[in-house]
C-alpha cells in the first residue's frame, strides 16, 4: 500500500471542532474548510453523538487527543487518549499524536500522521525545532506542527527563522499562541505553512483566528471560493 504524501506547500485551512455546538455548525457549512480536526480530548463525554455525525462532514478529518501538558482537555490519561483515537481512527485522513504506537498502527492503515509540539509557555530557538523536525521524520511523521507562545517580537522571529531554515524534508505547520498569535498564522502561512487552524464559533485559544478572518486574507484554497 502506497504511503500518504504529504500536503502541497499551498496553505490548507483547518476548521477545529472542540465542542457540540462546532460540529453542528461545522455540519452546516456550505463552504467548509480544507479539513476539520476533530478535538478528541475536548469531546470525550460525547462521542457517541460525535461518532453518529460525522459522515455529514464536508471535509476530511484530522483526529487529535492532545495531552493535558499540551492544552488537553478533561484530563485524559495515555489510555483514554489512545483508545479514543483507535476508535476514530478508521474515519481520520490525519492523526496529530504523539504515541509512537499509534503512528504505526496510522501508517498500517495508511493514515497519514501529523506529529505535533506544543509550548504554552515560550518559543525554543529554531535550532531545538528542527532537531524536533527531524525526530518527528525519523518517526515516521508527514507533517511536523509546531504551536507555541509569540507574545514578544523575538519569539515570533525563532517561528519565522525555523520556518525559512528548516532542514528535514517534511512539510511543517506552524503557528503562535498569544498576542502576537493572529498575525503569526497569517506571515507563517504565507512563508510555507502547511496547515492553518482556525476556528468555527468562538475560539479559546489567544490569537487564533476564524475562518472567516483567515479567509479574508485570501489564506487557503477555500479563500477565492468566498
Amino acid at each position: 500500500m502506497t504511503a500518504r504524501k504529504p500536503l502541497a506547500r499551498r496553505p490548507r485551512l483547518v476548521g477545529v471542532i472542540k465542542s457540540l455546538a462546532d460540529l453542528d455548525s461545522a455540519i452546516r457549512m456550505r463552504k467548509p474548510p480544507d479539513l476539520f480536526e476533530l478535538r478528541l480530548d475536548q469531546l470525550a463525554q460525547n462521542v457517541d453523538e460525535v461518532e453518529k455525525k460525522l459522515s455529514k462532514l464536508g471535509a476530511p478529518l484530522i483526529m487529535t487527543a492532545r495531552h493535558p501538558r499540551e492544552g488537553g482537555a478533561n484530563q485524559l490519561s495515555t489510555q483514554q487518549r489512545r483508545d479514543l483515537l483507535l476508535r476514530f481512527l478508521p474515519r481520520a485522513r490525519y492523526i496529530d499524536v504523539e504515541l509512537r504506537s499509534l503512528l504505526q498502527a496510522a501508517r498500517r492503515k495508511n493514515v497519514g500522521r501529523i506529529v505535533s509540539f506544543h509550548n504554552l509557555k515560550g518559543t525554543p530557538d529554531s535550532r531545538t525545532l528542527r532537531t524536533k523536525a527531524r525526530a518527528a521524520k525519523s518517526g515516521g511523521a508527514n507533517i511536523f506542527k509546531v504551536a507555541t507562545r509569540t507574545d514578544t517580537p523575538a519569539q515570533l522571529a525563532r517561528l519565522l527563522q525555523f520556518m525559512t531554515n528548516r532542514d528535514a524534508d517534511l512539510a511543517v505547520s506552524v503557528m503562535g499562541i498569544g498576542a502576537l498569535g493572529a498575525i503569526s498564522r497569517v506571515l507563517l502561512a504565507h512563508c510555507g505553512s502547511a496547515l492553518i487552524y482556525a476556528s468555527l464559533c468562538e475560539s479559546q485559544i489567544e490569537g487564533q483566528m476564524s475562518l472567516k478572518q483567515l479567509r479574508a486574507f485570501a489564506i487557503g484554497s477555500a479563500a477565492r471560493a468566498v
